[in-house]
């Protein structure tokens, strides 16, 4: 169990320490699991070399954070906020004290790092990382009961109450007790008392406002400026309504003992508490719990920027910024009548009384077995929504997904020795690309001048060289960006354009492109589409058009994410009125739309490349397909239906997600830099891992194969 921003790198840290952030899966007793068949070759040697020592027991652990989240415009500003974040997202269960921290948190996690998340059966919310759902919860402790009953009883906590009675006489006791640093809000509290003596003046002779402060010198330029300020308006009230309307009083420390709290919390009619940001803090919880029957109940006035404003329904809620909304809620909470107050404290007295840390820490750690349950058995948090066939059945696919096992891939490749055919993916698959949920991306947009790393590129140079292997990368770029990115490697296929163009392998001399036709006319398309297109571009930011052989796209990868997806679903509504009468239809992945032709996708190139491969060597003994998103379920499809009718029982394939998520493949991997892994695991030359990566994807092809 974590706790606060202090140790928000942790998480992370020790589950890198225990190697838990590999591409090779956990099983569900939290050990790497295989397919291979027992009696099949196994080398956990060269398992251990490339992932490291496998490790049996996987941590469980909370994250728990006391203090306020800012919003993601505020957390962008921190030089290493997405490693916070992450750090952060290592936990299984990430937790708050009030539901406007953890928005906070799920809007920076989607605006910073793209990750989306779902409401789960149970009142949970899930965000999903690392190809699994981390729960974000929000929940709060009480005071300990038992504790504070046993200390009222106390002579010196009576006397001391008694003493405070006495001092003040007839005046109603206005409490409060803060740290002096400037997010405490004692000065907005002193304002406020200041314009209700002055507004008010009938009772300049019936209050007094106890106010102390505490020094804890944790913050002590902060704390100075605060109490410079503080003592300024004591003594400036002193001066005008008389020495006894304040009792003010300094201690150093960063808590006042429970004795002395006790006693100001039974002698205060009201407990006032202005925080400009806070997180949990206990004070107002005693003070309610202190006043219960048979005591006179009290009333509290809290800042809506308190944490405890959300917890304490019977409390008057108040904005310290607002000097006169203050004024009026402590008239209001002095002249409030007996019934009232007795209403206003039955609303909390129940959660007051019966949540002390001993049930919070089981509350906590129930979420904790429910979010580790879920994955390391059946058991699951659904998603509440759509429950309708499709959905389920979607859910059923992505649970019973598998994650790759590389040693079984490498098993299978190594015994097939007719032909292998090897497609993958560009976009999100072979290059990494940023999630188009991320506010600010960056990295450079889409394909267009990014490249696969030296790495990555070097192990597809080797699969080509092999005549066994026929390897191709399909993508639903221009044929020009494809060839800029990976048109040097030698042997390899490409297919640009969602496959309505492509060039076979070839060796040393020009690709031939080839062409599909499925009976558009896109000049005619164009001539419809681009006014509206250009329409929406010059009122979206960072927006533009892309133009291929057969597509017409609208790229907001690089927008604002809520802004562009709002002004894609408009978009996609009147190009869908604008050409009803075209044999076209509308895709919208990855921050992009596109016009596609109606009969088009990527399902028809990987065929023809798996037919024209098993008409060359008769038998096709291996397949391994990899995608990133819905455009990428038709190869799949394509893949399976082709194994189908494929004979020999010494055939494998393999069709791999990028991501957990409801799939036609078979497997999946965490994200695009496993795939680069697998395939230099294939590639046979382990001593690639050694080379020094490109950073940026930016080191030309044709530098490694001159």
């Amino acid at each position: 169990w974590v706790h606060d921003y202090h140790l928000a790198l942790l998480p992370r840290m020790l589950r890198e320490a225990r190697n838990e952030s590999n591409i090779i899966g956990s099983s569900k007793d939290g050990g790497r699991h295989s397919f291979i068949p027992s009696n099949g070759p196994f080398d956990q040697k060269r398992l251990d070399e490339f992932v490291g020592p496998k490790n049996p027991t996987s941590v469980r652990m909370i994250f728990f954070i006391h203090v306020p989240f800012p919003t993601s415009q505020v957390f962008r500003e921190l030089e290493h906020g997405e490693a916070l974040l992450e750090g952060m997202l290592h936990a299984d269960v990430v937790g708050f004290h009030a539901f406007d921290h953890a928005r906070h948190f799920l809007n920076a996690a989607k605006r910073i790092l793209g990750l989306t998340y779902e409401s789960l059966v149970g009142g949970l919310i899930g965000v999903r990382h690392r190809g699994t759902k981390v729960l974000v919860t929000v929940s709060n402790v009480s005071v300990e009961g038992d504790i504070i009953d046993a200390l009222l009883e106390f002579p010196m906590v009576k006397d001391e109450a008694a003493a405070l009675q006495e001092k003040h006489g007839d005046r109603m006791i206005i409490s409060g007790i803060a740290v002096a640093q400037r997010l405490s809000g004692v000065t907005y509290k002193l304002l406020a008392f200041e314009r209700l003596l002055a507004d008010y003046p009938v009772w300049q002779s019936k209050v007094v406002l106890l106010q102390r402060c505490l020094i804890p010198g944790a913050r002590r330029v902060d704390e100075a400026d605060t109490l410079r300020e503080v003592r300024s308006l004591v003594v400036r009230i002193r001066n005008e309504f008389g020495p006894e309307v304040i009792d003010y009083e300094e201690q150093v420390g960063s808590v006042l003992p429970i004795d002395q709290r006790l006693a100001i919390w039974t002698s205060s009619r009201v407990m006032m508490h202005t925080p400009i940001r806070e997180g949990l803090n206990l004070c107002p919880l005693e003070y309610v719990f202190a006043r219960k029957e048979p005591a006179d109940p009290g009333v509290v006035i809290a800042s809506e920027f308190s944490a405890v404003s959300s917890i304490l329904n019977g409390a008057l809620r108040v904005n310290p910024y607002d000097i006169q909304m203050c004024v009026t809620s402590i008239d209001s909470a002095l002249s409030m009548s007996q019934s009232e107050r007795d209403a206003r404290q039955g609303r909390d007295i129940d959660f007051v009384s019966t949540c002390p840390s001993g049930l919070w820490t089981r509350n906590v750690l129930r979420d904790l077995n429910d979010a580790t349950l879920s994955k390391s058995t059946s058991s699951r948090m659904d998603v509440v929504g759509d429950s309708s066939p499709d959905s389920i059945l979607a859910r059923e696919a992505e649970l019973g997904l598998e994650r790759l096992d590389l040693l079984a891939l490498e098993h299978a490749y190594k015994t097939s020795k007719t032909k292998r055919v090897i497609i993958i993916d560009f976009n999100g698959t072979l290059v990494v690309k940023e999630p188009a949920g991320k506010y600010l991306k960056r990295e450079i947009l889409g394909s267009s001048g990014f490249k696969p790393s030296h790495v990555t590129t070097l192990a597809l140079a080797r699969l080509c060289s092999d005549p066994l292997n026929t390897v191709y990368v399909v993508s639903g770029d221009s044929q020009q960006n494809l060839e800029r990115a990976v048109g040097n490697v030698p042997g390899l296929g490409l297919a640009a354009s969602n496959g309505t163009c492509f060039a076979d392998p070839c060796r040393g001399q020009e690709r031939l492109w080839q062409y599909l036709d499925f009976g558009v006319d896109w000049n005619a398309v164009k001539k419809v589409a681009m006014p509206i297109i250009s329409k929406f571009t010059a009122r979206t930011n960072g927006s533009f058009v892309k133009l291929s052989h057969s597509s017409i796209g609208w790229s907001y990868y690089s927008c604002d994410p809520e802004w562009g997806s709002l002004q894609a679903s408009h978009l996609v509504t009147e190009l869908g009125e604008a050409l009803h009468s075209y044999d076209v239809r509308f895709v919208a992945l990855k921050g992009i739309v596109e016009v596609v032709p109606r009969k088009g996708h990527k399902g028809h190139i990987v065929k023809k490349i798996l037919e024209d491969a098993r008409a060359r060597s008769r038998h096709v003994d291996f397949v391994m397909c990899m995608g990133d998103d819905i455009a990428d379920e038709k190869m799949f499809t394509s893949v399976i239906n082709f194994s189908a009718g494929s004979e020999g029982e010494n055939s494998y394939a393999f069709n791999v997600a990028v991501g957990k998520k409801p799939t036609n493949a078979s497997f999946y991997v965490d994200d695009a830099s496993d795939v680069g892994d697998i395939l230099v695991a294939l590639s046979g030359d382990m001593g690639l891992l050694n080379r020094q990566t490109s950073s940026d994807g930016s080191v030309a092809s044709e530098d490694f194969f001159a």
